[in-house]
C-alpha cells in the first residue's frame, strides 16, 4: 500500500470525513473531533483538505507539535507548500534576539495567503507565534517591489527604494533584509523568498535575475521576475497590523489541539515579553537592532482578548481531549495509538497476530528501503506469517527520505493498523523545518581560517610574523598587490599574491601566543631541522613497528558465519556508512595472515564501541581470547555492562578485573581465564600484565590509548607483534593526517553521526539559581540525571552546597581530580549506579564516561573552556534516545571578550551531533596530532604553527619512504615522483584583482588565498563562473592571474624551482640541489635531449649555482604559460 491508497481510504470510504465536510458546508463553527490518536489527525486533515478546499489553519500546543504535524502534512501532501508560521525570536523564552529568518517565514505566509494561487493554503503555527500581529495584505501590496528581466531600471532609483524600505547594504548578501551593490549587479535578500535573487543591468535594463545560494554566494537558476518584500516586523505602521485571525478570509478552517490552552499561552506570553521590555528598558540594555527600540511593544504584540473576539468568524476543529466551546458538535473516532513493543520482536509479532486475526489491515512506515528490508529479514527468520504492507515515504532529489508520520496509532473504525518503524525500534524521530540561513552560519566556518589584520601566520620560510593587510606596490611601473607581513623589530616583508600558499594562519594551542621570527636570521631554519629530525625519529618508529608486524605470522580469522550475521543484525540502530566501511576493514584485516593493527576514530558516540563488540565476536567464534583494555576502572565497568548485554544471547562469557573485586573472585577470574572459561576480559592495564594468563588470546582491543602511561604502552608494544589489535579513540584526527601516518598505521575514521540522534539543545544563560533548579528537577521527573561541571577545585563543594539548598530531595555526588583514586572512582561508580541524582565535578568526565541516563549537563563559566573541551563536554550527553540538554552558564553575552563570545555562539549553533569535527577541527587538530606523535610533539606544534608542522611531517614521511623504507612501500613510491615542492615566481606584470572590481579587502584576501590553492584546470574553469557570477565579467588582471597559477603547475612537473618573469625575459631555475635525484631522473634526461635538439626556443644557461632555461621577448604571462606548455608536452611524451 503506498501512502495515496492509504489516503484514499480515508477520502472515499471514511463516514466521519464526510460528516466533517457536512458540518463545514452547513457553517457548523465549533466541531470536536473526539478519540483521535497518533497521526490519525494527519490523515483525516489531509482528506478533509482534498476534498474541500479553502485555507486551513493549524494551531498546536508549542512549537515541536507543531513540526511534526507539518511534516507529517509535506508527506501526505508532497509539492504542496505548507506554510509554517513561527513567532520572530531566536530561542524560546528568550526575546533579546531576533531572528531574520523567522521574519522571512511569517512574511511568506502572508504573502502566500494574499496572492494564494491554489485551492487553499495550509498553515501550521503555535500559540507563541499569534502573540505578534502580522501585516494585512492590503498594506503589503503597496510595499512590494515587483522587478522584470528585461524592463529598464535606474540603480539609484532601486538602491534608494532598498534603502526606504529598511535594508541593509552590505559587502555580501547572507540574511533578508540585506542588499549588496558591486558594478552593475545588485544582490537582494527579499523577506518573501528563501533564497536571495541576483540582479544584473546591462545600462539601465534589467539583464537577468538570478536565485543564489547564500552560503557560496553561487547562481542557481535563471528566472523571469520577483517581488520584493520588505520586513514586515518594523516596517509597517499600527494601524496596517492585526491578529492573523482577521488577516485570513472567513471561510478559513481552525484546527486546533486546545482553545483555551493556546488562549493561556498567548496571555502568558504577552505578559512574559512585557515584563522583560520593562526590565530591559530600565536597565537601558534594549539591543540597537530590536524592534522595539522603534515600536512600544504594545504596538507589535496582542493579547488573547483581542484573539478572542475574532473567534466567531472562523469554523473551529478541535481535536483534543476536551472542547473548549459549549456549543461544539462531536465527531467520535474509536482510536489508540501505537503500542509500546520496547524493541522486542516476540511482542510485536503476537501483536500484529492478533490484528492480523480480527481482519486489520498492517502497514508500516519506513524511513528508507534499507530499513523495509530489514523488517522483512526479520520477521522471515523468526517465521513470522505476517501480511503487512511497507510504505516508504517519497524519495527526495537530495537523496534524502521524506519523514515518516511523526506517531503510528490504530483505527478501529477503518480496521486500519499504521505504525512507524521508529517507534517500533524506540529511535528518535526528529522534525524538521526550514531554518534559512543566517550570516552567522555562512560566516562561522569562513572565519575560522580568515585573516584580520593582527593575526599571527607562519611562512614556511620566514617563520611567525603578524598579517597587517594587502598593500599595492609597484613594479616596473606596473601596479602588484602583496600581504604585507610585520615580523619582530617591525621588520616588513611583502609576500606576492603568487606564493600565498607559503603563508598560513598560526594556530598553535588556544589561548598562548607565539614568539616572533626575526628575518635573516637562521633561528627558524635550525627550529625546522630539530622539528624533522624528531618527527622522522618518531615516524620511523611506527614504520619499523609496521614492518615487524607485516613479517610476523599471526592467526587468520575465518570469515564470518551466521552468528555474526545474527549479532549484527540485532544492533538497534541503522549502521552508518563510516561505521559499515570500519567493520568491514576489521574483519577483513583480522582474516589476513598477518596481525592486524587498525585505529578507529570517531567522535564521542558515533559507534566505535559496536565496532569492538563485532571484532571481540568474530574472534570468540574462532575459538579466541579477547582482552579489552580501558584507562580507567570505571571505563572497565562500563563496558563490561556494555558487552554483556550487547552479547546476552550468545554463547560468550565476558568477565572484568578491577580494584573493586575482592581477592577471591579475583583468583577464580584469573584461573578461568587461564583455563579458557572466559571468552571476553575488561580491564586496566592489569590485564596485560604477568599475572594474566591467556590461553587462546587472539584479539587486543584497546581504548583512547593516548590515556594509557609510556610504561604501558611499551608492554603494549612487545605485546603487539603478533595479535591482532584494534585501537579506539575519540580524539578527532584531521583527514590530512590521516593520509601522512598511512604508511604507519591502518585508519578507519567516523565522520558521520547515527541516524535519527537527537541534536543537544543548548543554551547560553546568565546564573540564576531558580533556572538551575528548574532544568535540574526537570531531567529528574523524567527519570534521568544531570551533570553539574565546575571547573574550579577550591570552590567545588560550596557550589555542591548551592545545590543540594535548591534542590534538598536530591542525592548530590562530587568529583575532581585532586580526590584519592578510589575516593574519585567510588563517586563515580554511585553516579552510574544511580545513587546520585547530579554529579558536581570539574571537566574529568570530558574523556569517554558514557552515561545514557544523564542527559542534562550545565556547565558554570562556560566563557572559561575552550571550544574543544565544550563539544567534549557535551558528549556526555544525549547517548540515548531521550532529548538532551545543555546550558552554557556565563555572564552576559555582550559583557564577555570577542573570542569567549564567539566560541560560545558557535558551540550553541552547532548542535547536531557530528559537529564536533566542525567546530573542533582547528582546536582538536593540535591535540590529536600531539597525542598520536607523542606528548613532546605539542611543544613543537605550538611553536612552529599546526601546517607548517604538517607540511614539515609530510616532507619527512615521504623521505622515509623513498630512502630507507623503499622496500617495504614498493608499491607506493611508484607513484609519480614529485622533485619540487613549490615553485616561486617573480614578476613585474600587473597581476591583482582591480579595487573595482572587488572592493572588500578581507574578501580579495579571501580569493587570493583560494586561488592559489587551485590544483587543475577544471577548478580553474569553475571558479572564473564563480567570479562572473558574482561579480561580473572577469578583468584581464584576473585572467592574467590564472596563467599565472597554469604556468606554475608545468614548471613544477618539470622541475623548476623558480621563475623570474621581468622585462619580457622569462627566466626558469631547475633544482638548486646539484645532489637531488631530480639530476639522475628519465625527466631530466628528456629536457637535456629536448634542448640538444632544439625543440624549444629556450636556451640552457649554466651559472655557479643554477641551470637556467631562458626564453626572450615574451610578451604576456598568456605567451609565457604557451611556451612552458609546448616544452612540458615535448618532454613528456618522450
Amino acid at each position: 500500500m503506498e501512502w495515496q491508497t492509504l489516503l484514499q481510504q480515508y477520502r472515499e470510504h471514511d463516514e466521519r470525513v464526510k460528516r466533517i465536510q457536512e458540518q463545514i458546508e452547513a457553517n457548523a463553527k465549533n466541531l470536536h473531533l473526539k478519540g483521535i490518536a497518533g497521526s490519525l489527525l494527519s490523515c483525516i486533515a489531509t482528506a478533509t483538505y482534498k476534498e474541500g478546499g479553502r485555507h486551513h489553519l493549524f494551531i498546536l500546543n508549542d512549537k515541536e507539535e507543531a513540526g511534526y504535524l507539518l511534516n507529517d502534512l509535506q508527506t501526505l501532501l508532497p509539492g504542496k507548500d505548507i506554510l509554517f508560521i513561527p513567532d520572530s525570536f531566536s530561542k524560546q523564552n528568550s526575546y533579546d534576539e531576533i531572528s531574520t529568518n523567522n521574519i522571512l517565514q511569517r512574511t511568506e505566509a502572508i504573502n502566500k495567503i494574499a496572492h494564494s494561487a491554489t485551492r487553499g493554503e495550509i498553515i501550521v503555527t503555535y500559540p507563541e507565534a499569534l502573540v505578534e500581529k502580522f501585516v494585512i495584505p492590503e498594506a503589503l501590496e503597496q510595499q512590494i517591489i515587483y522587478l522584470k528581466k528585461g524592463e529598464k531600471l535606474d540603480d539609484h532609483f532601486i538602491i534608494d527604494l532598498l534603502v526606504e524600505n529598511g535594508f541593509e547594504r552590505t559587502d555580501f548578501v547572507y540574511e533578508p533584509g540585506q542588499f549588496a551593490v558591486r558594478g552593475g549587479i545588485i544582490d537582494i535578500f527579499s523577506f518573501g523568498n528563501e533564497l536571495p535573487y541576483r540582479v544584473e543591468l546591462y545600462d539601465d535594463e534589467v539583464e537577468s535575475i538570478r536565485v543564489f545560494e547564500p552560503e557560496s554566494q553561487i547562481s542557481q537558476k535563471m528566472i523571469a521576475q520577483v517581488t520584493i518584500v520588505p520586513n514586515i516586523q518594523t516596517r509597517f505602521r499600527e494601524e496596517q497590523k492585526a491578529s492573523l485571525l482577521h488577516t485570513l478570509p472567513n471561510d478559513t478552517l481552525i484546527w486546533c489541539k486546545d482553545a483555551r490552552y493556546t488562549f493561556e499561552v498567548i496571555n502568558q506570553a504577552y505578559e512574559k515579553i512585557i515584563d522583560w521590555y520593562n526590565l530591559v528598558s530600565q536597565e537601558k540594555m534594549l539591543p540597537d537592532e530590536h524592534p522595539f527600540k522603534e515600536h512600544q511593544p504594545t504596538e507589535l504584540l496582542l493579547s488573547a482578548d483581542v484573539l478572542l473576539n475574532e473567534v466567531g468568524k472562523h469554523t473551529w476543529i478541535e481535536f483534543g481531549l476536551h472542547s473548549s466551546f459549549d456549543t461544539a458538535i462531536e465527531i467520535p473516532f474509536d482510536a489508540a495509538p501505537q503500542p509500546l513493543f520496547n524493541r522486542n520482536f516476540e511482542t510485536l509479532i503476537a501483536h500484529l497476530k492478533e490484528q492480523q486475526s480480527a481482519r486489520y489491515n498492517i502497514c508500516i512506515w519506513m524511513s528508507n528501503a534499507r530499513q523495509s528490508e530489514r523488517f522483512h529479514e526479520i520477521f522471515t527468520d523468526l517465521n513470522a506469517q505476517i501480511k503487512f504492507v511497507p510504505i516508504v515515504p517519497q524519495l527526495l532529489p537530495d537523496g534524502k527520505y521524506a519523514a515518516t508520520l511523526a506517531q503510528g496509532f490504530i483505527d478501529h473504525d477503518l480496521k486500519v493498523v499504521c505504525y512507524t518503524d521508529h517507534q517500533i525500534f524506540e529511535r528518535h524521530h526528529s522534525y524538521k523545518v526550514k531554518s534559512g540561513y543566517s550570516k552567522n552560519d555562512a560566516v562561522t566556518l569562513k572565519t575560522l581560517m580568515e585573516l584580520r589584520p593582527g593575526d599571527y601566520v607562519t611562512h614556511i620560510d620566514h617563520g611567525v610574523g603578524v598579517y597587517s593587510g594587502l598593500e599595492k606596490i609597484e613594479v616596473n611601473g606596473q601596479i602588484q598587490e602583496a600581504v604585507r607581513l610585520v615580523y619582530r623589530d617591525n621588520d616588513l616583508l611583502y609576500v606576492h599574491i603568487n606564493s600565498l600558499h607559503k603563508i598560513s594562519k598560526y594556530v598553535g594551542k588556544e589561548g598562548t601566543q607565539p614568539k616572533l621570527n626575526k628575518i635573516g636570521s637562521d633561528a627558524w631554519e635550525q627550529l625546522k631541522r630539530k622539528t624533522k629530525a624528531r618527527v622522522k625519529d618518531i615516524a620511523q618508529d611506527l614504520i619499523q613497528l609496521y614492518a615487524k608486524r607485516k613479517a610476523a605470522k599471526g592467526f587468520a580469522f575465518s570469515p564470518d558465519g551466521y552468528m555474526q550475521n545474527e549479532l549484527e543484525a540485532s544492533f538497534i540502530y541503522e549502521d552508518t556508512p563510516d561505521q559499515f566501511r570500519a567493520t568491514a576493514d576489521v574483519k577483513k584485516d583480522m582474516e589476513k595472515p598477518f596481525p592486524m593493527d587498525r585505529l578507529v576514530c570517531g567522535d564521542v558516540g558515533f559507534g566505535k564501541t559496536e565496532i569492538a563488540i563485532r571484532a571481540a565476536f568474530k574472534a570468540v567464534t574462532d575459538g579466541k581470547q579477547v582482552a579489552v583494555l580501558v584507562p580507567t576502572t570505571i571505563l572497565a565497568s562500563q563496558h563490561f555492562k556494555t558487552f554483556s548485554e550487547r552479547l546476552k544471547e550468545f554463547p560468550v562469557r565476558v568477565d572484568y578485573l578491577n580494584r573493586f573485586k575482592s581477592d577471591k573472585a579475583k583468583k577464580e577470574t584469573l584461573a578461568d581465564v587461564q583455563s579458557g572459561k572466559i571468552d571476553i576480559l575488561v580491564g586496566t592495564h592489569a590485564i596485560i600484565g604477568k599475572k594474566v594468563q591467556f590461553k587462546e588470546l587472539g584479539l587486543l582491543i584497546v581504548d583512547e590509548e593516548q590515556k594509557f602511561g609510556v610504561t604501558v604502552k611499551e608492554k603494549l608494544r612487545a605485546f603487539r607483534e603478533n595479535i591482532d589489535t584494534l585501537t579506539l579513540t575519540a580524539t578527532p584526527i584531521p583527514r590530512t593526517l590521516q593520509f601522512s601516518l598511512m604508511g604507519a598505521r591502518d585508519l578507519s575514521i567516523i565522520n558521520t553521526p547515527p541516524p535519527n540522534r537527537q541534536p543537544i539543545q543548548t543554551e547560553l544563560k546568565s546564573f540564576d539559581a531558580d533556572f538551575i533548579r528548574d532544568a535540574i528537577y526537570h531531567e529528574i521527573y523524567r527519570g534521568g540525571q544531570v551533570f553539574f561541571i565546575h571547573n574550579r577545585v577550591r570552590d567545588i563543594e560550596e557550589t555542591a552546597a548551592l545545590i543540594k539548598k535548591i534542590c534538598p530531595d536530591l542525592q548530590i555526588g562530587v568529583a575532581h581530580g585532586q580526590m584519592e583514586g578510589d575516593v574519585l572512582e567510588d563517586h563515580m561508580i554511585k553516579f552510574i549506579d544511580r545513587t546520585y541524582d547530579v554529579l558536581v565535578c570539574t571537566n574529568i568526565v570530558e574523556s569517554g564516561l558514557d552515561i545514557p541516563n544523564a542527559n542534562t549537563i550545565i556547565i558554570n563559566n562556560a566563557h572559561h573552556f575552550g571550544l574543544s573541551d565544550l563539544h567534549q563536554l557535551r558528549g556526555r550527553v544525549g547517548r540515548s534516545n531521550k532529548k538532551a540538554y545543555c546550558y552554557l552558564i556565563s555572564p552576559p553575552v555582550y559583557a564577555l571578550p570577542d573570542d569567549s563570545r564567539k566560541r560560545l555562539r558557535t558551540i550553541e549553533q552547532f548542535a547536531d551531533l557530528g559537529s564536533g569535527f566542525q567546530i573542533a577541527m582547528r582546536d582538536l587538530d593540535i591535540r590529536g596530532a600531539g597525542n598520536l606523535l607523542g606528548g613532546e610533539q605539542s611543544g613543537f606544534i605550538a611553536e612552529i604553527g599546526y601546517d607548517v608542522y604538517h607540511k614539515i611531517l609530510d616532507e619527512a614521511i615521504r623521505e622515509l619512504k623513498h630512502t630507507k623504507f623503499k622496500a617495504l612501500f614498493a608499491d607506493q613510491v611508484h607513484e609519480k615522483q614529485e622533485y619540487v615542492r613549490d615553485v616561486q615566481i617573480d614578476t613585474d606584470l600587473e597581476m591583482l584583482i582591480p579595487d573595482d572590481y572587488i572592493a572588500s579587502i578581507a574578501e580579495r584576501m579571501t580569493i587570493y588565498t583560494r586561488l592559489d590553492n587551485i590544483a587543475n584546470e577544471e577548478q580553474v574553469t569553475a571558479f572564473r563562473t564563480e567570479l562572473a557570477d558574482r561579480f561580473g565579467k572577469v578583468p584581464r588582471q584576473v585572467e592574467e592571474l590564472f596563467n599565472g597559477i597554469r604556468l606554475r603547475w608545468f614548471a613544477k612537473d618539470l622541475g623548476m624551482e623558480r621563475i623570474i618573469f621581468k622585462s619580457r625575459k622569462l627566466r626558469c631555475y631547475f633544482i638548486e640541489n646539484s645532489a637531488s635525484v631530480f639530476y639522475d631522473s628519465p625527466l631530466f634526461q628528456n629536457i637535456m635531449q629536448a634542448v640538444a635538439q632544439k625543440q624549444t626556443t629556450g636556451l640552457l644557461k649554466q651559472t655557479d649555482k643554477h641551470l637556467i632555461l631562458i626564453f626572450e621577448q615574451v610578451q604576456s604571462m598568456q605567451h609565457a604559460k604557451t611556451l612552458l606548455e609546448s616544452f612540458h608536452q615535448v618532454v613528456i611524451q618522450k
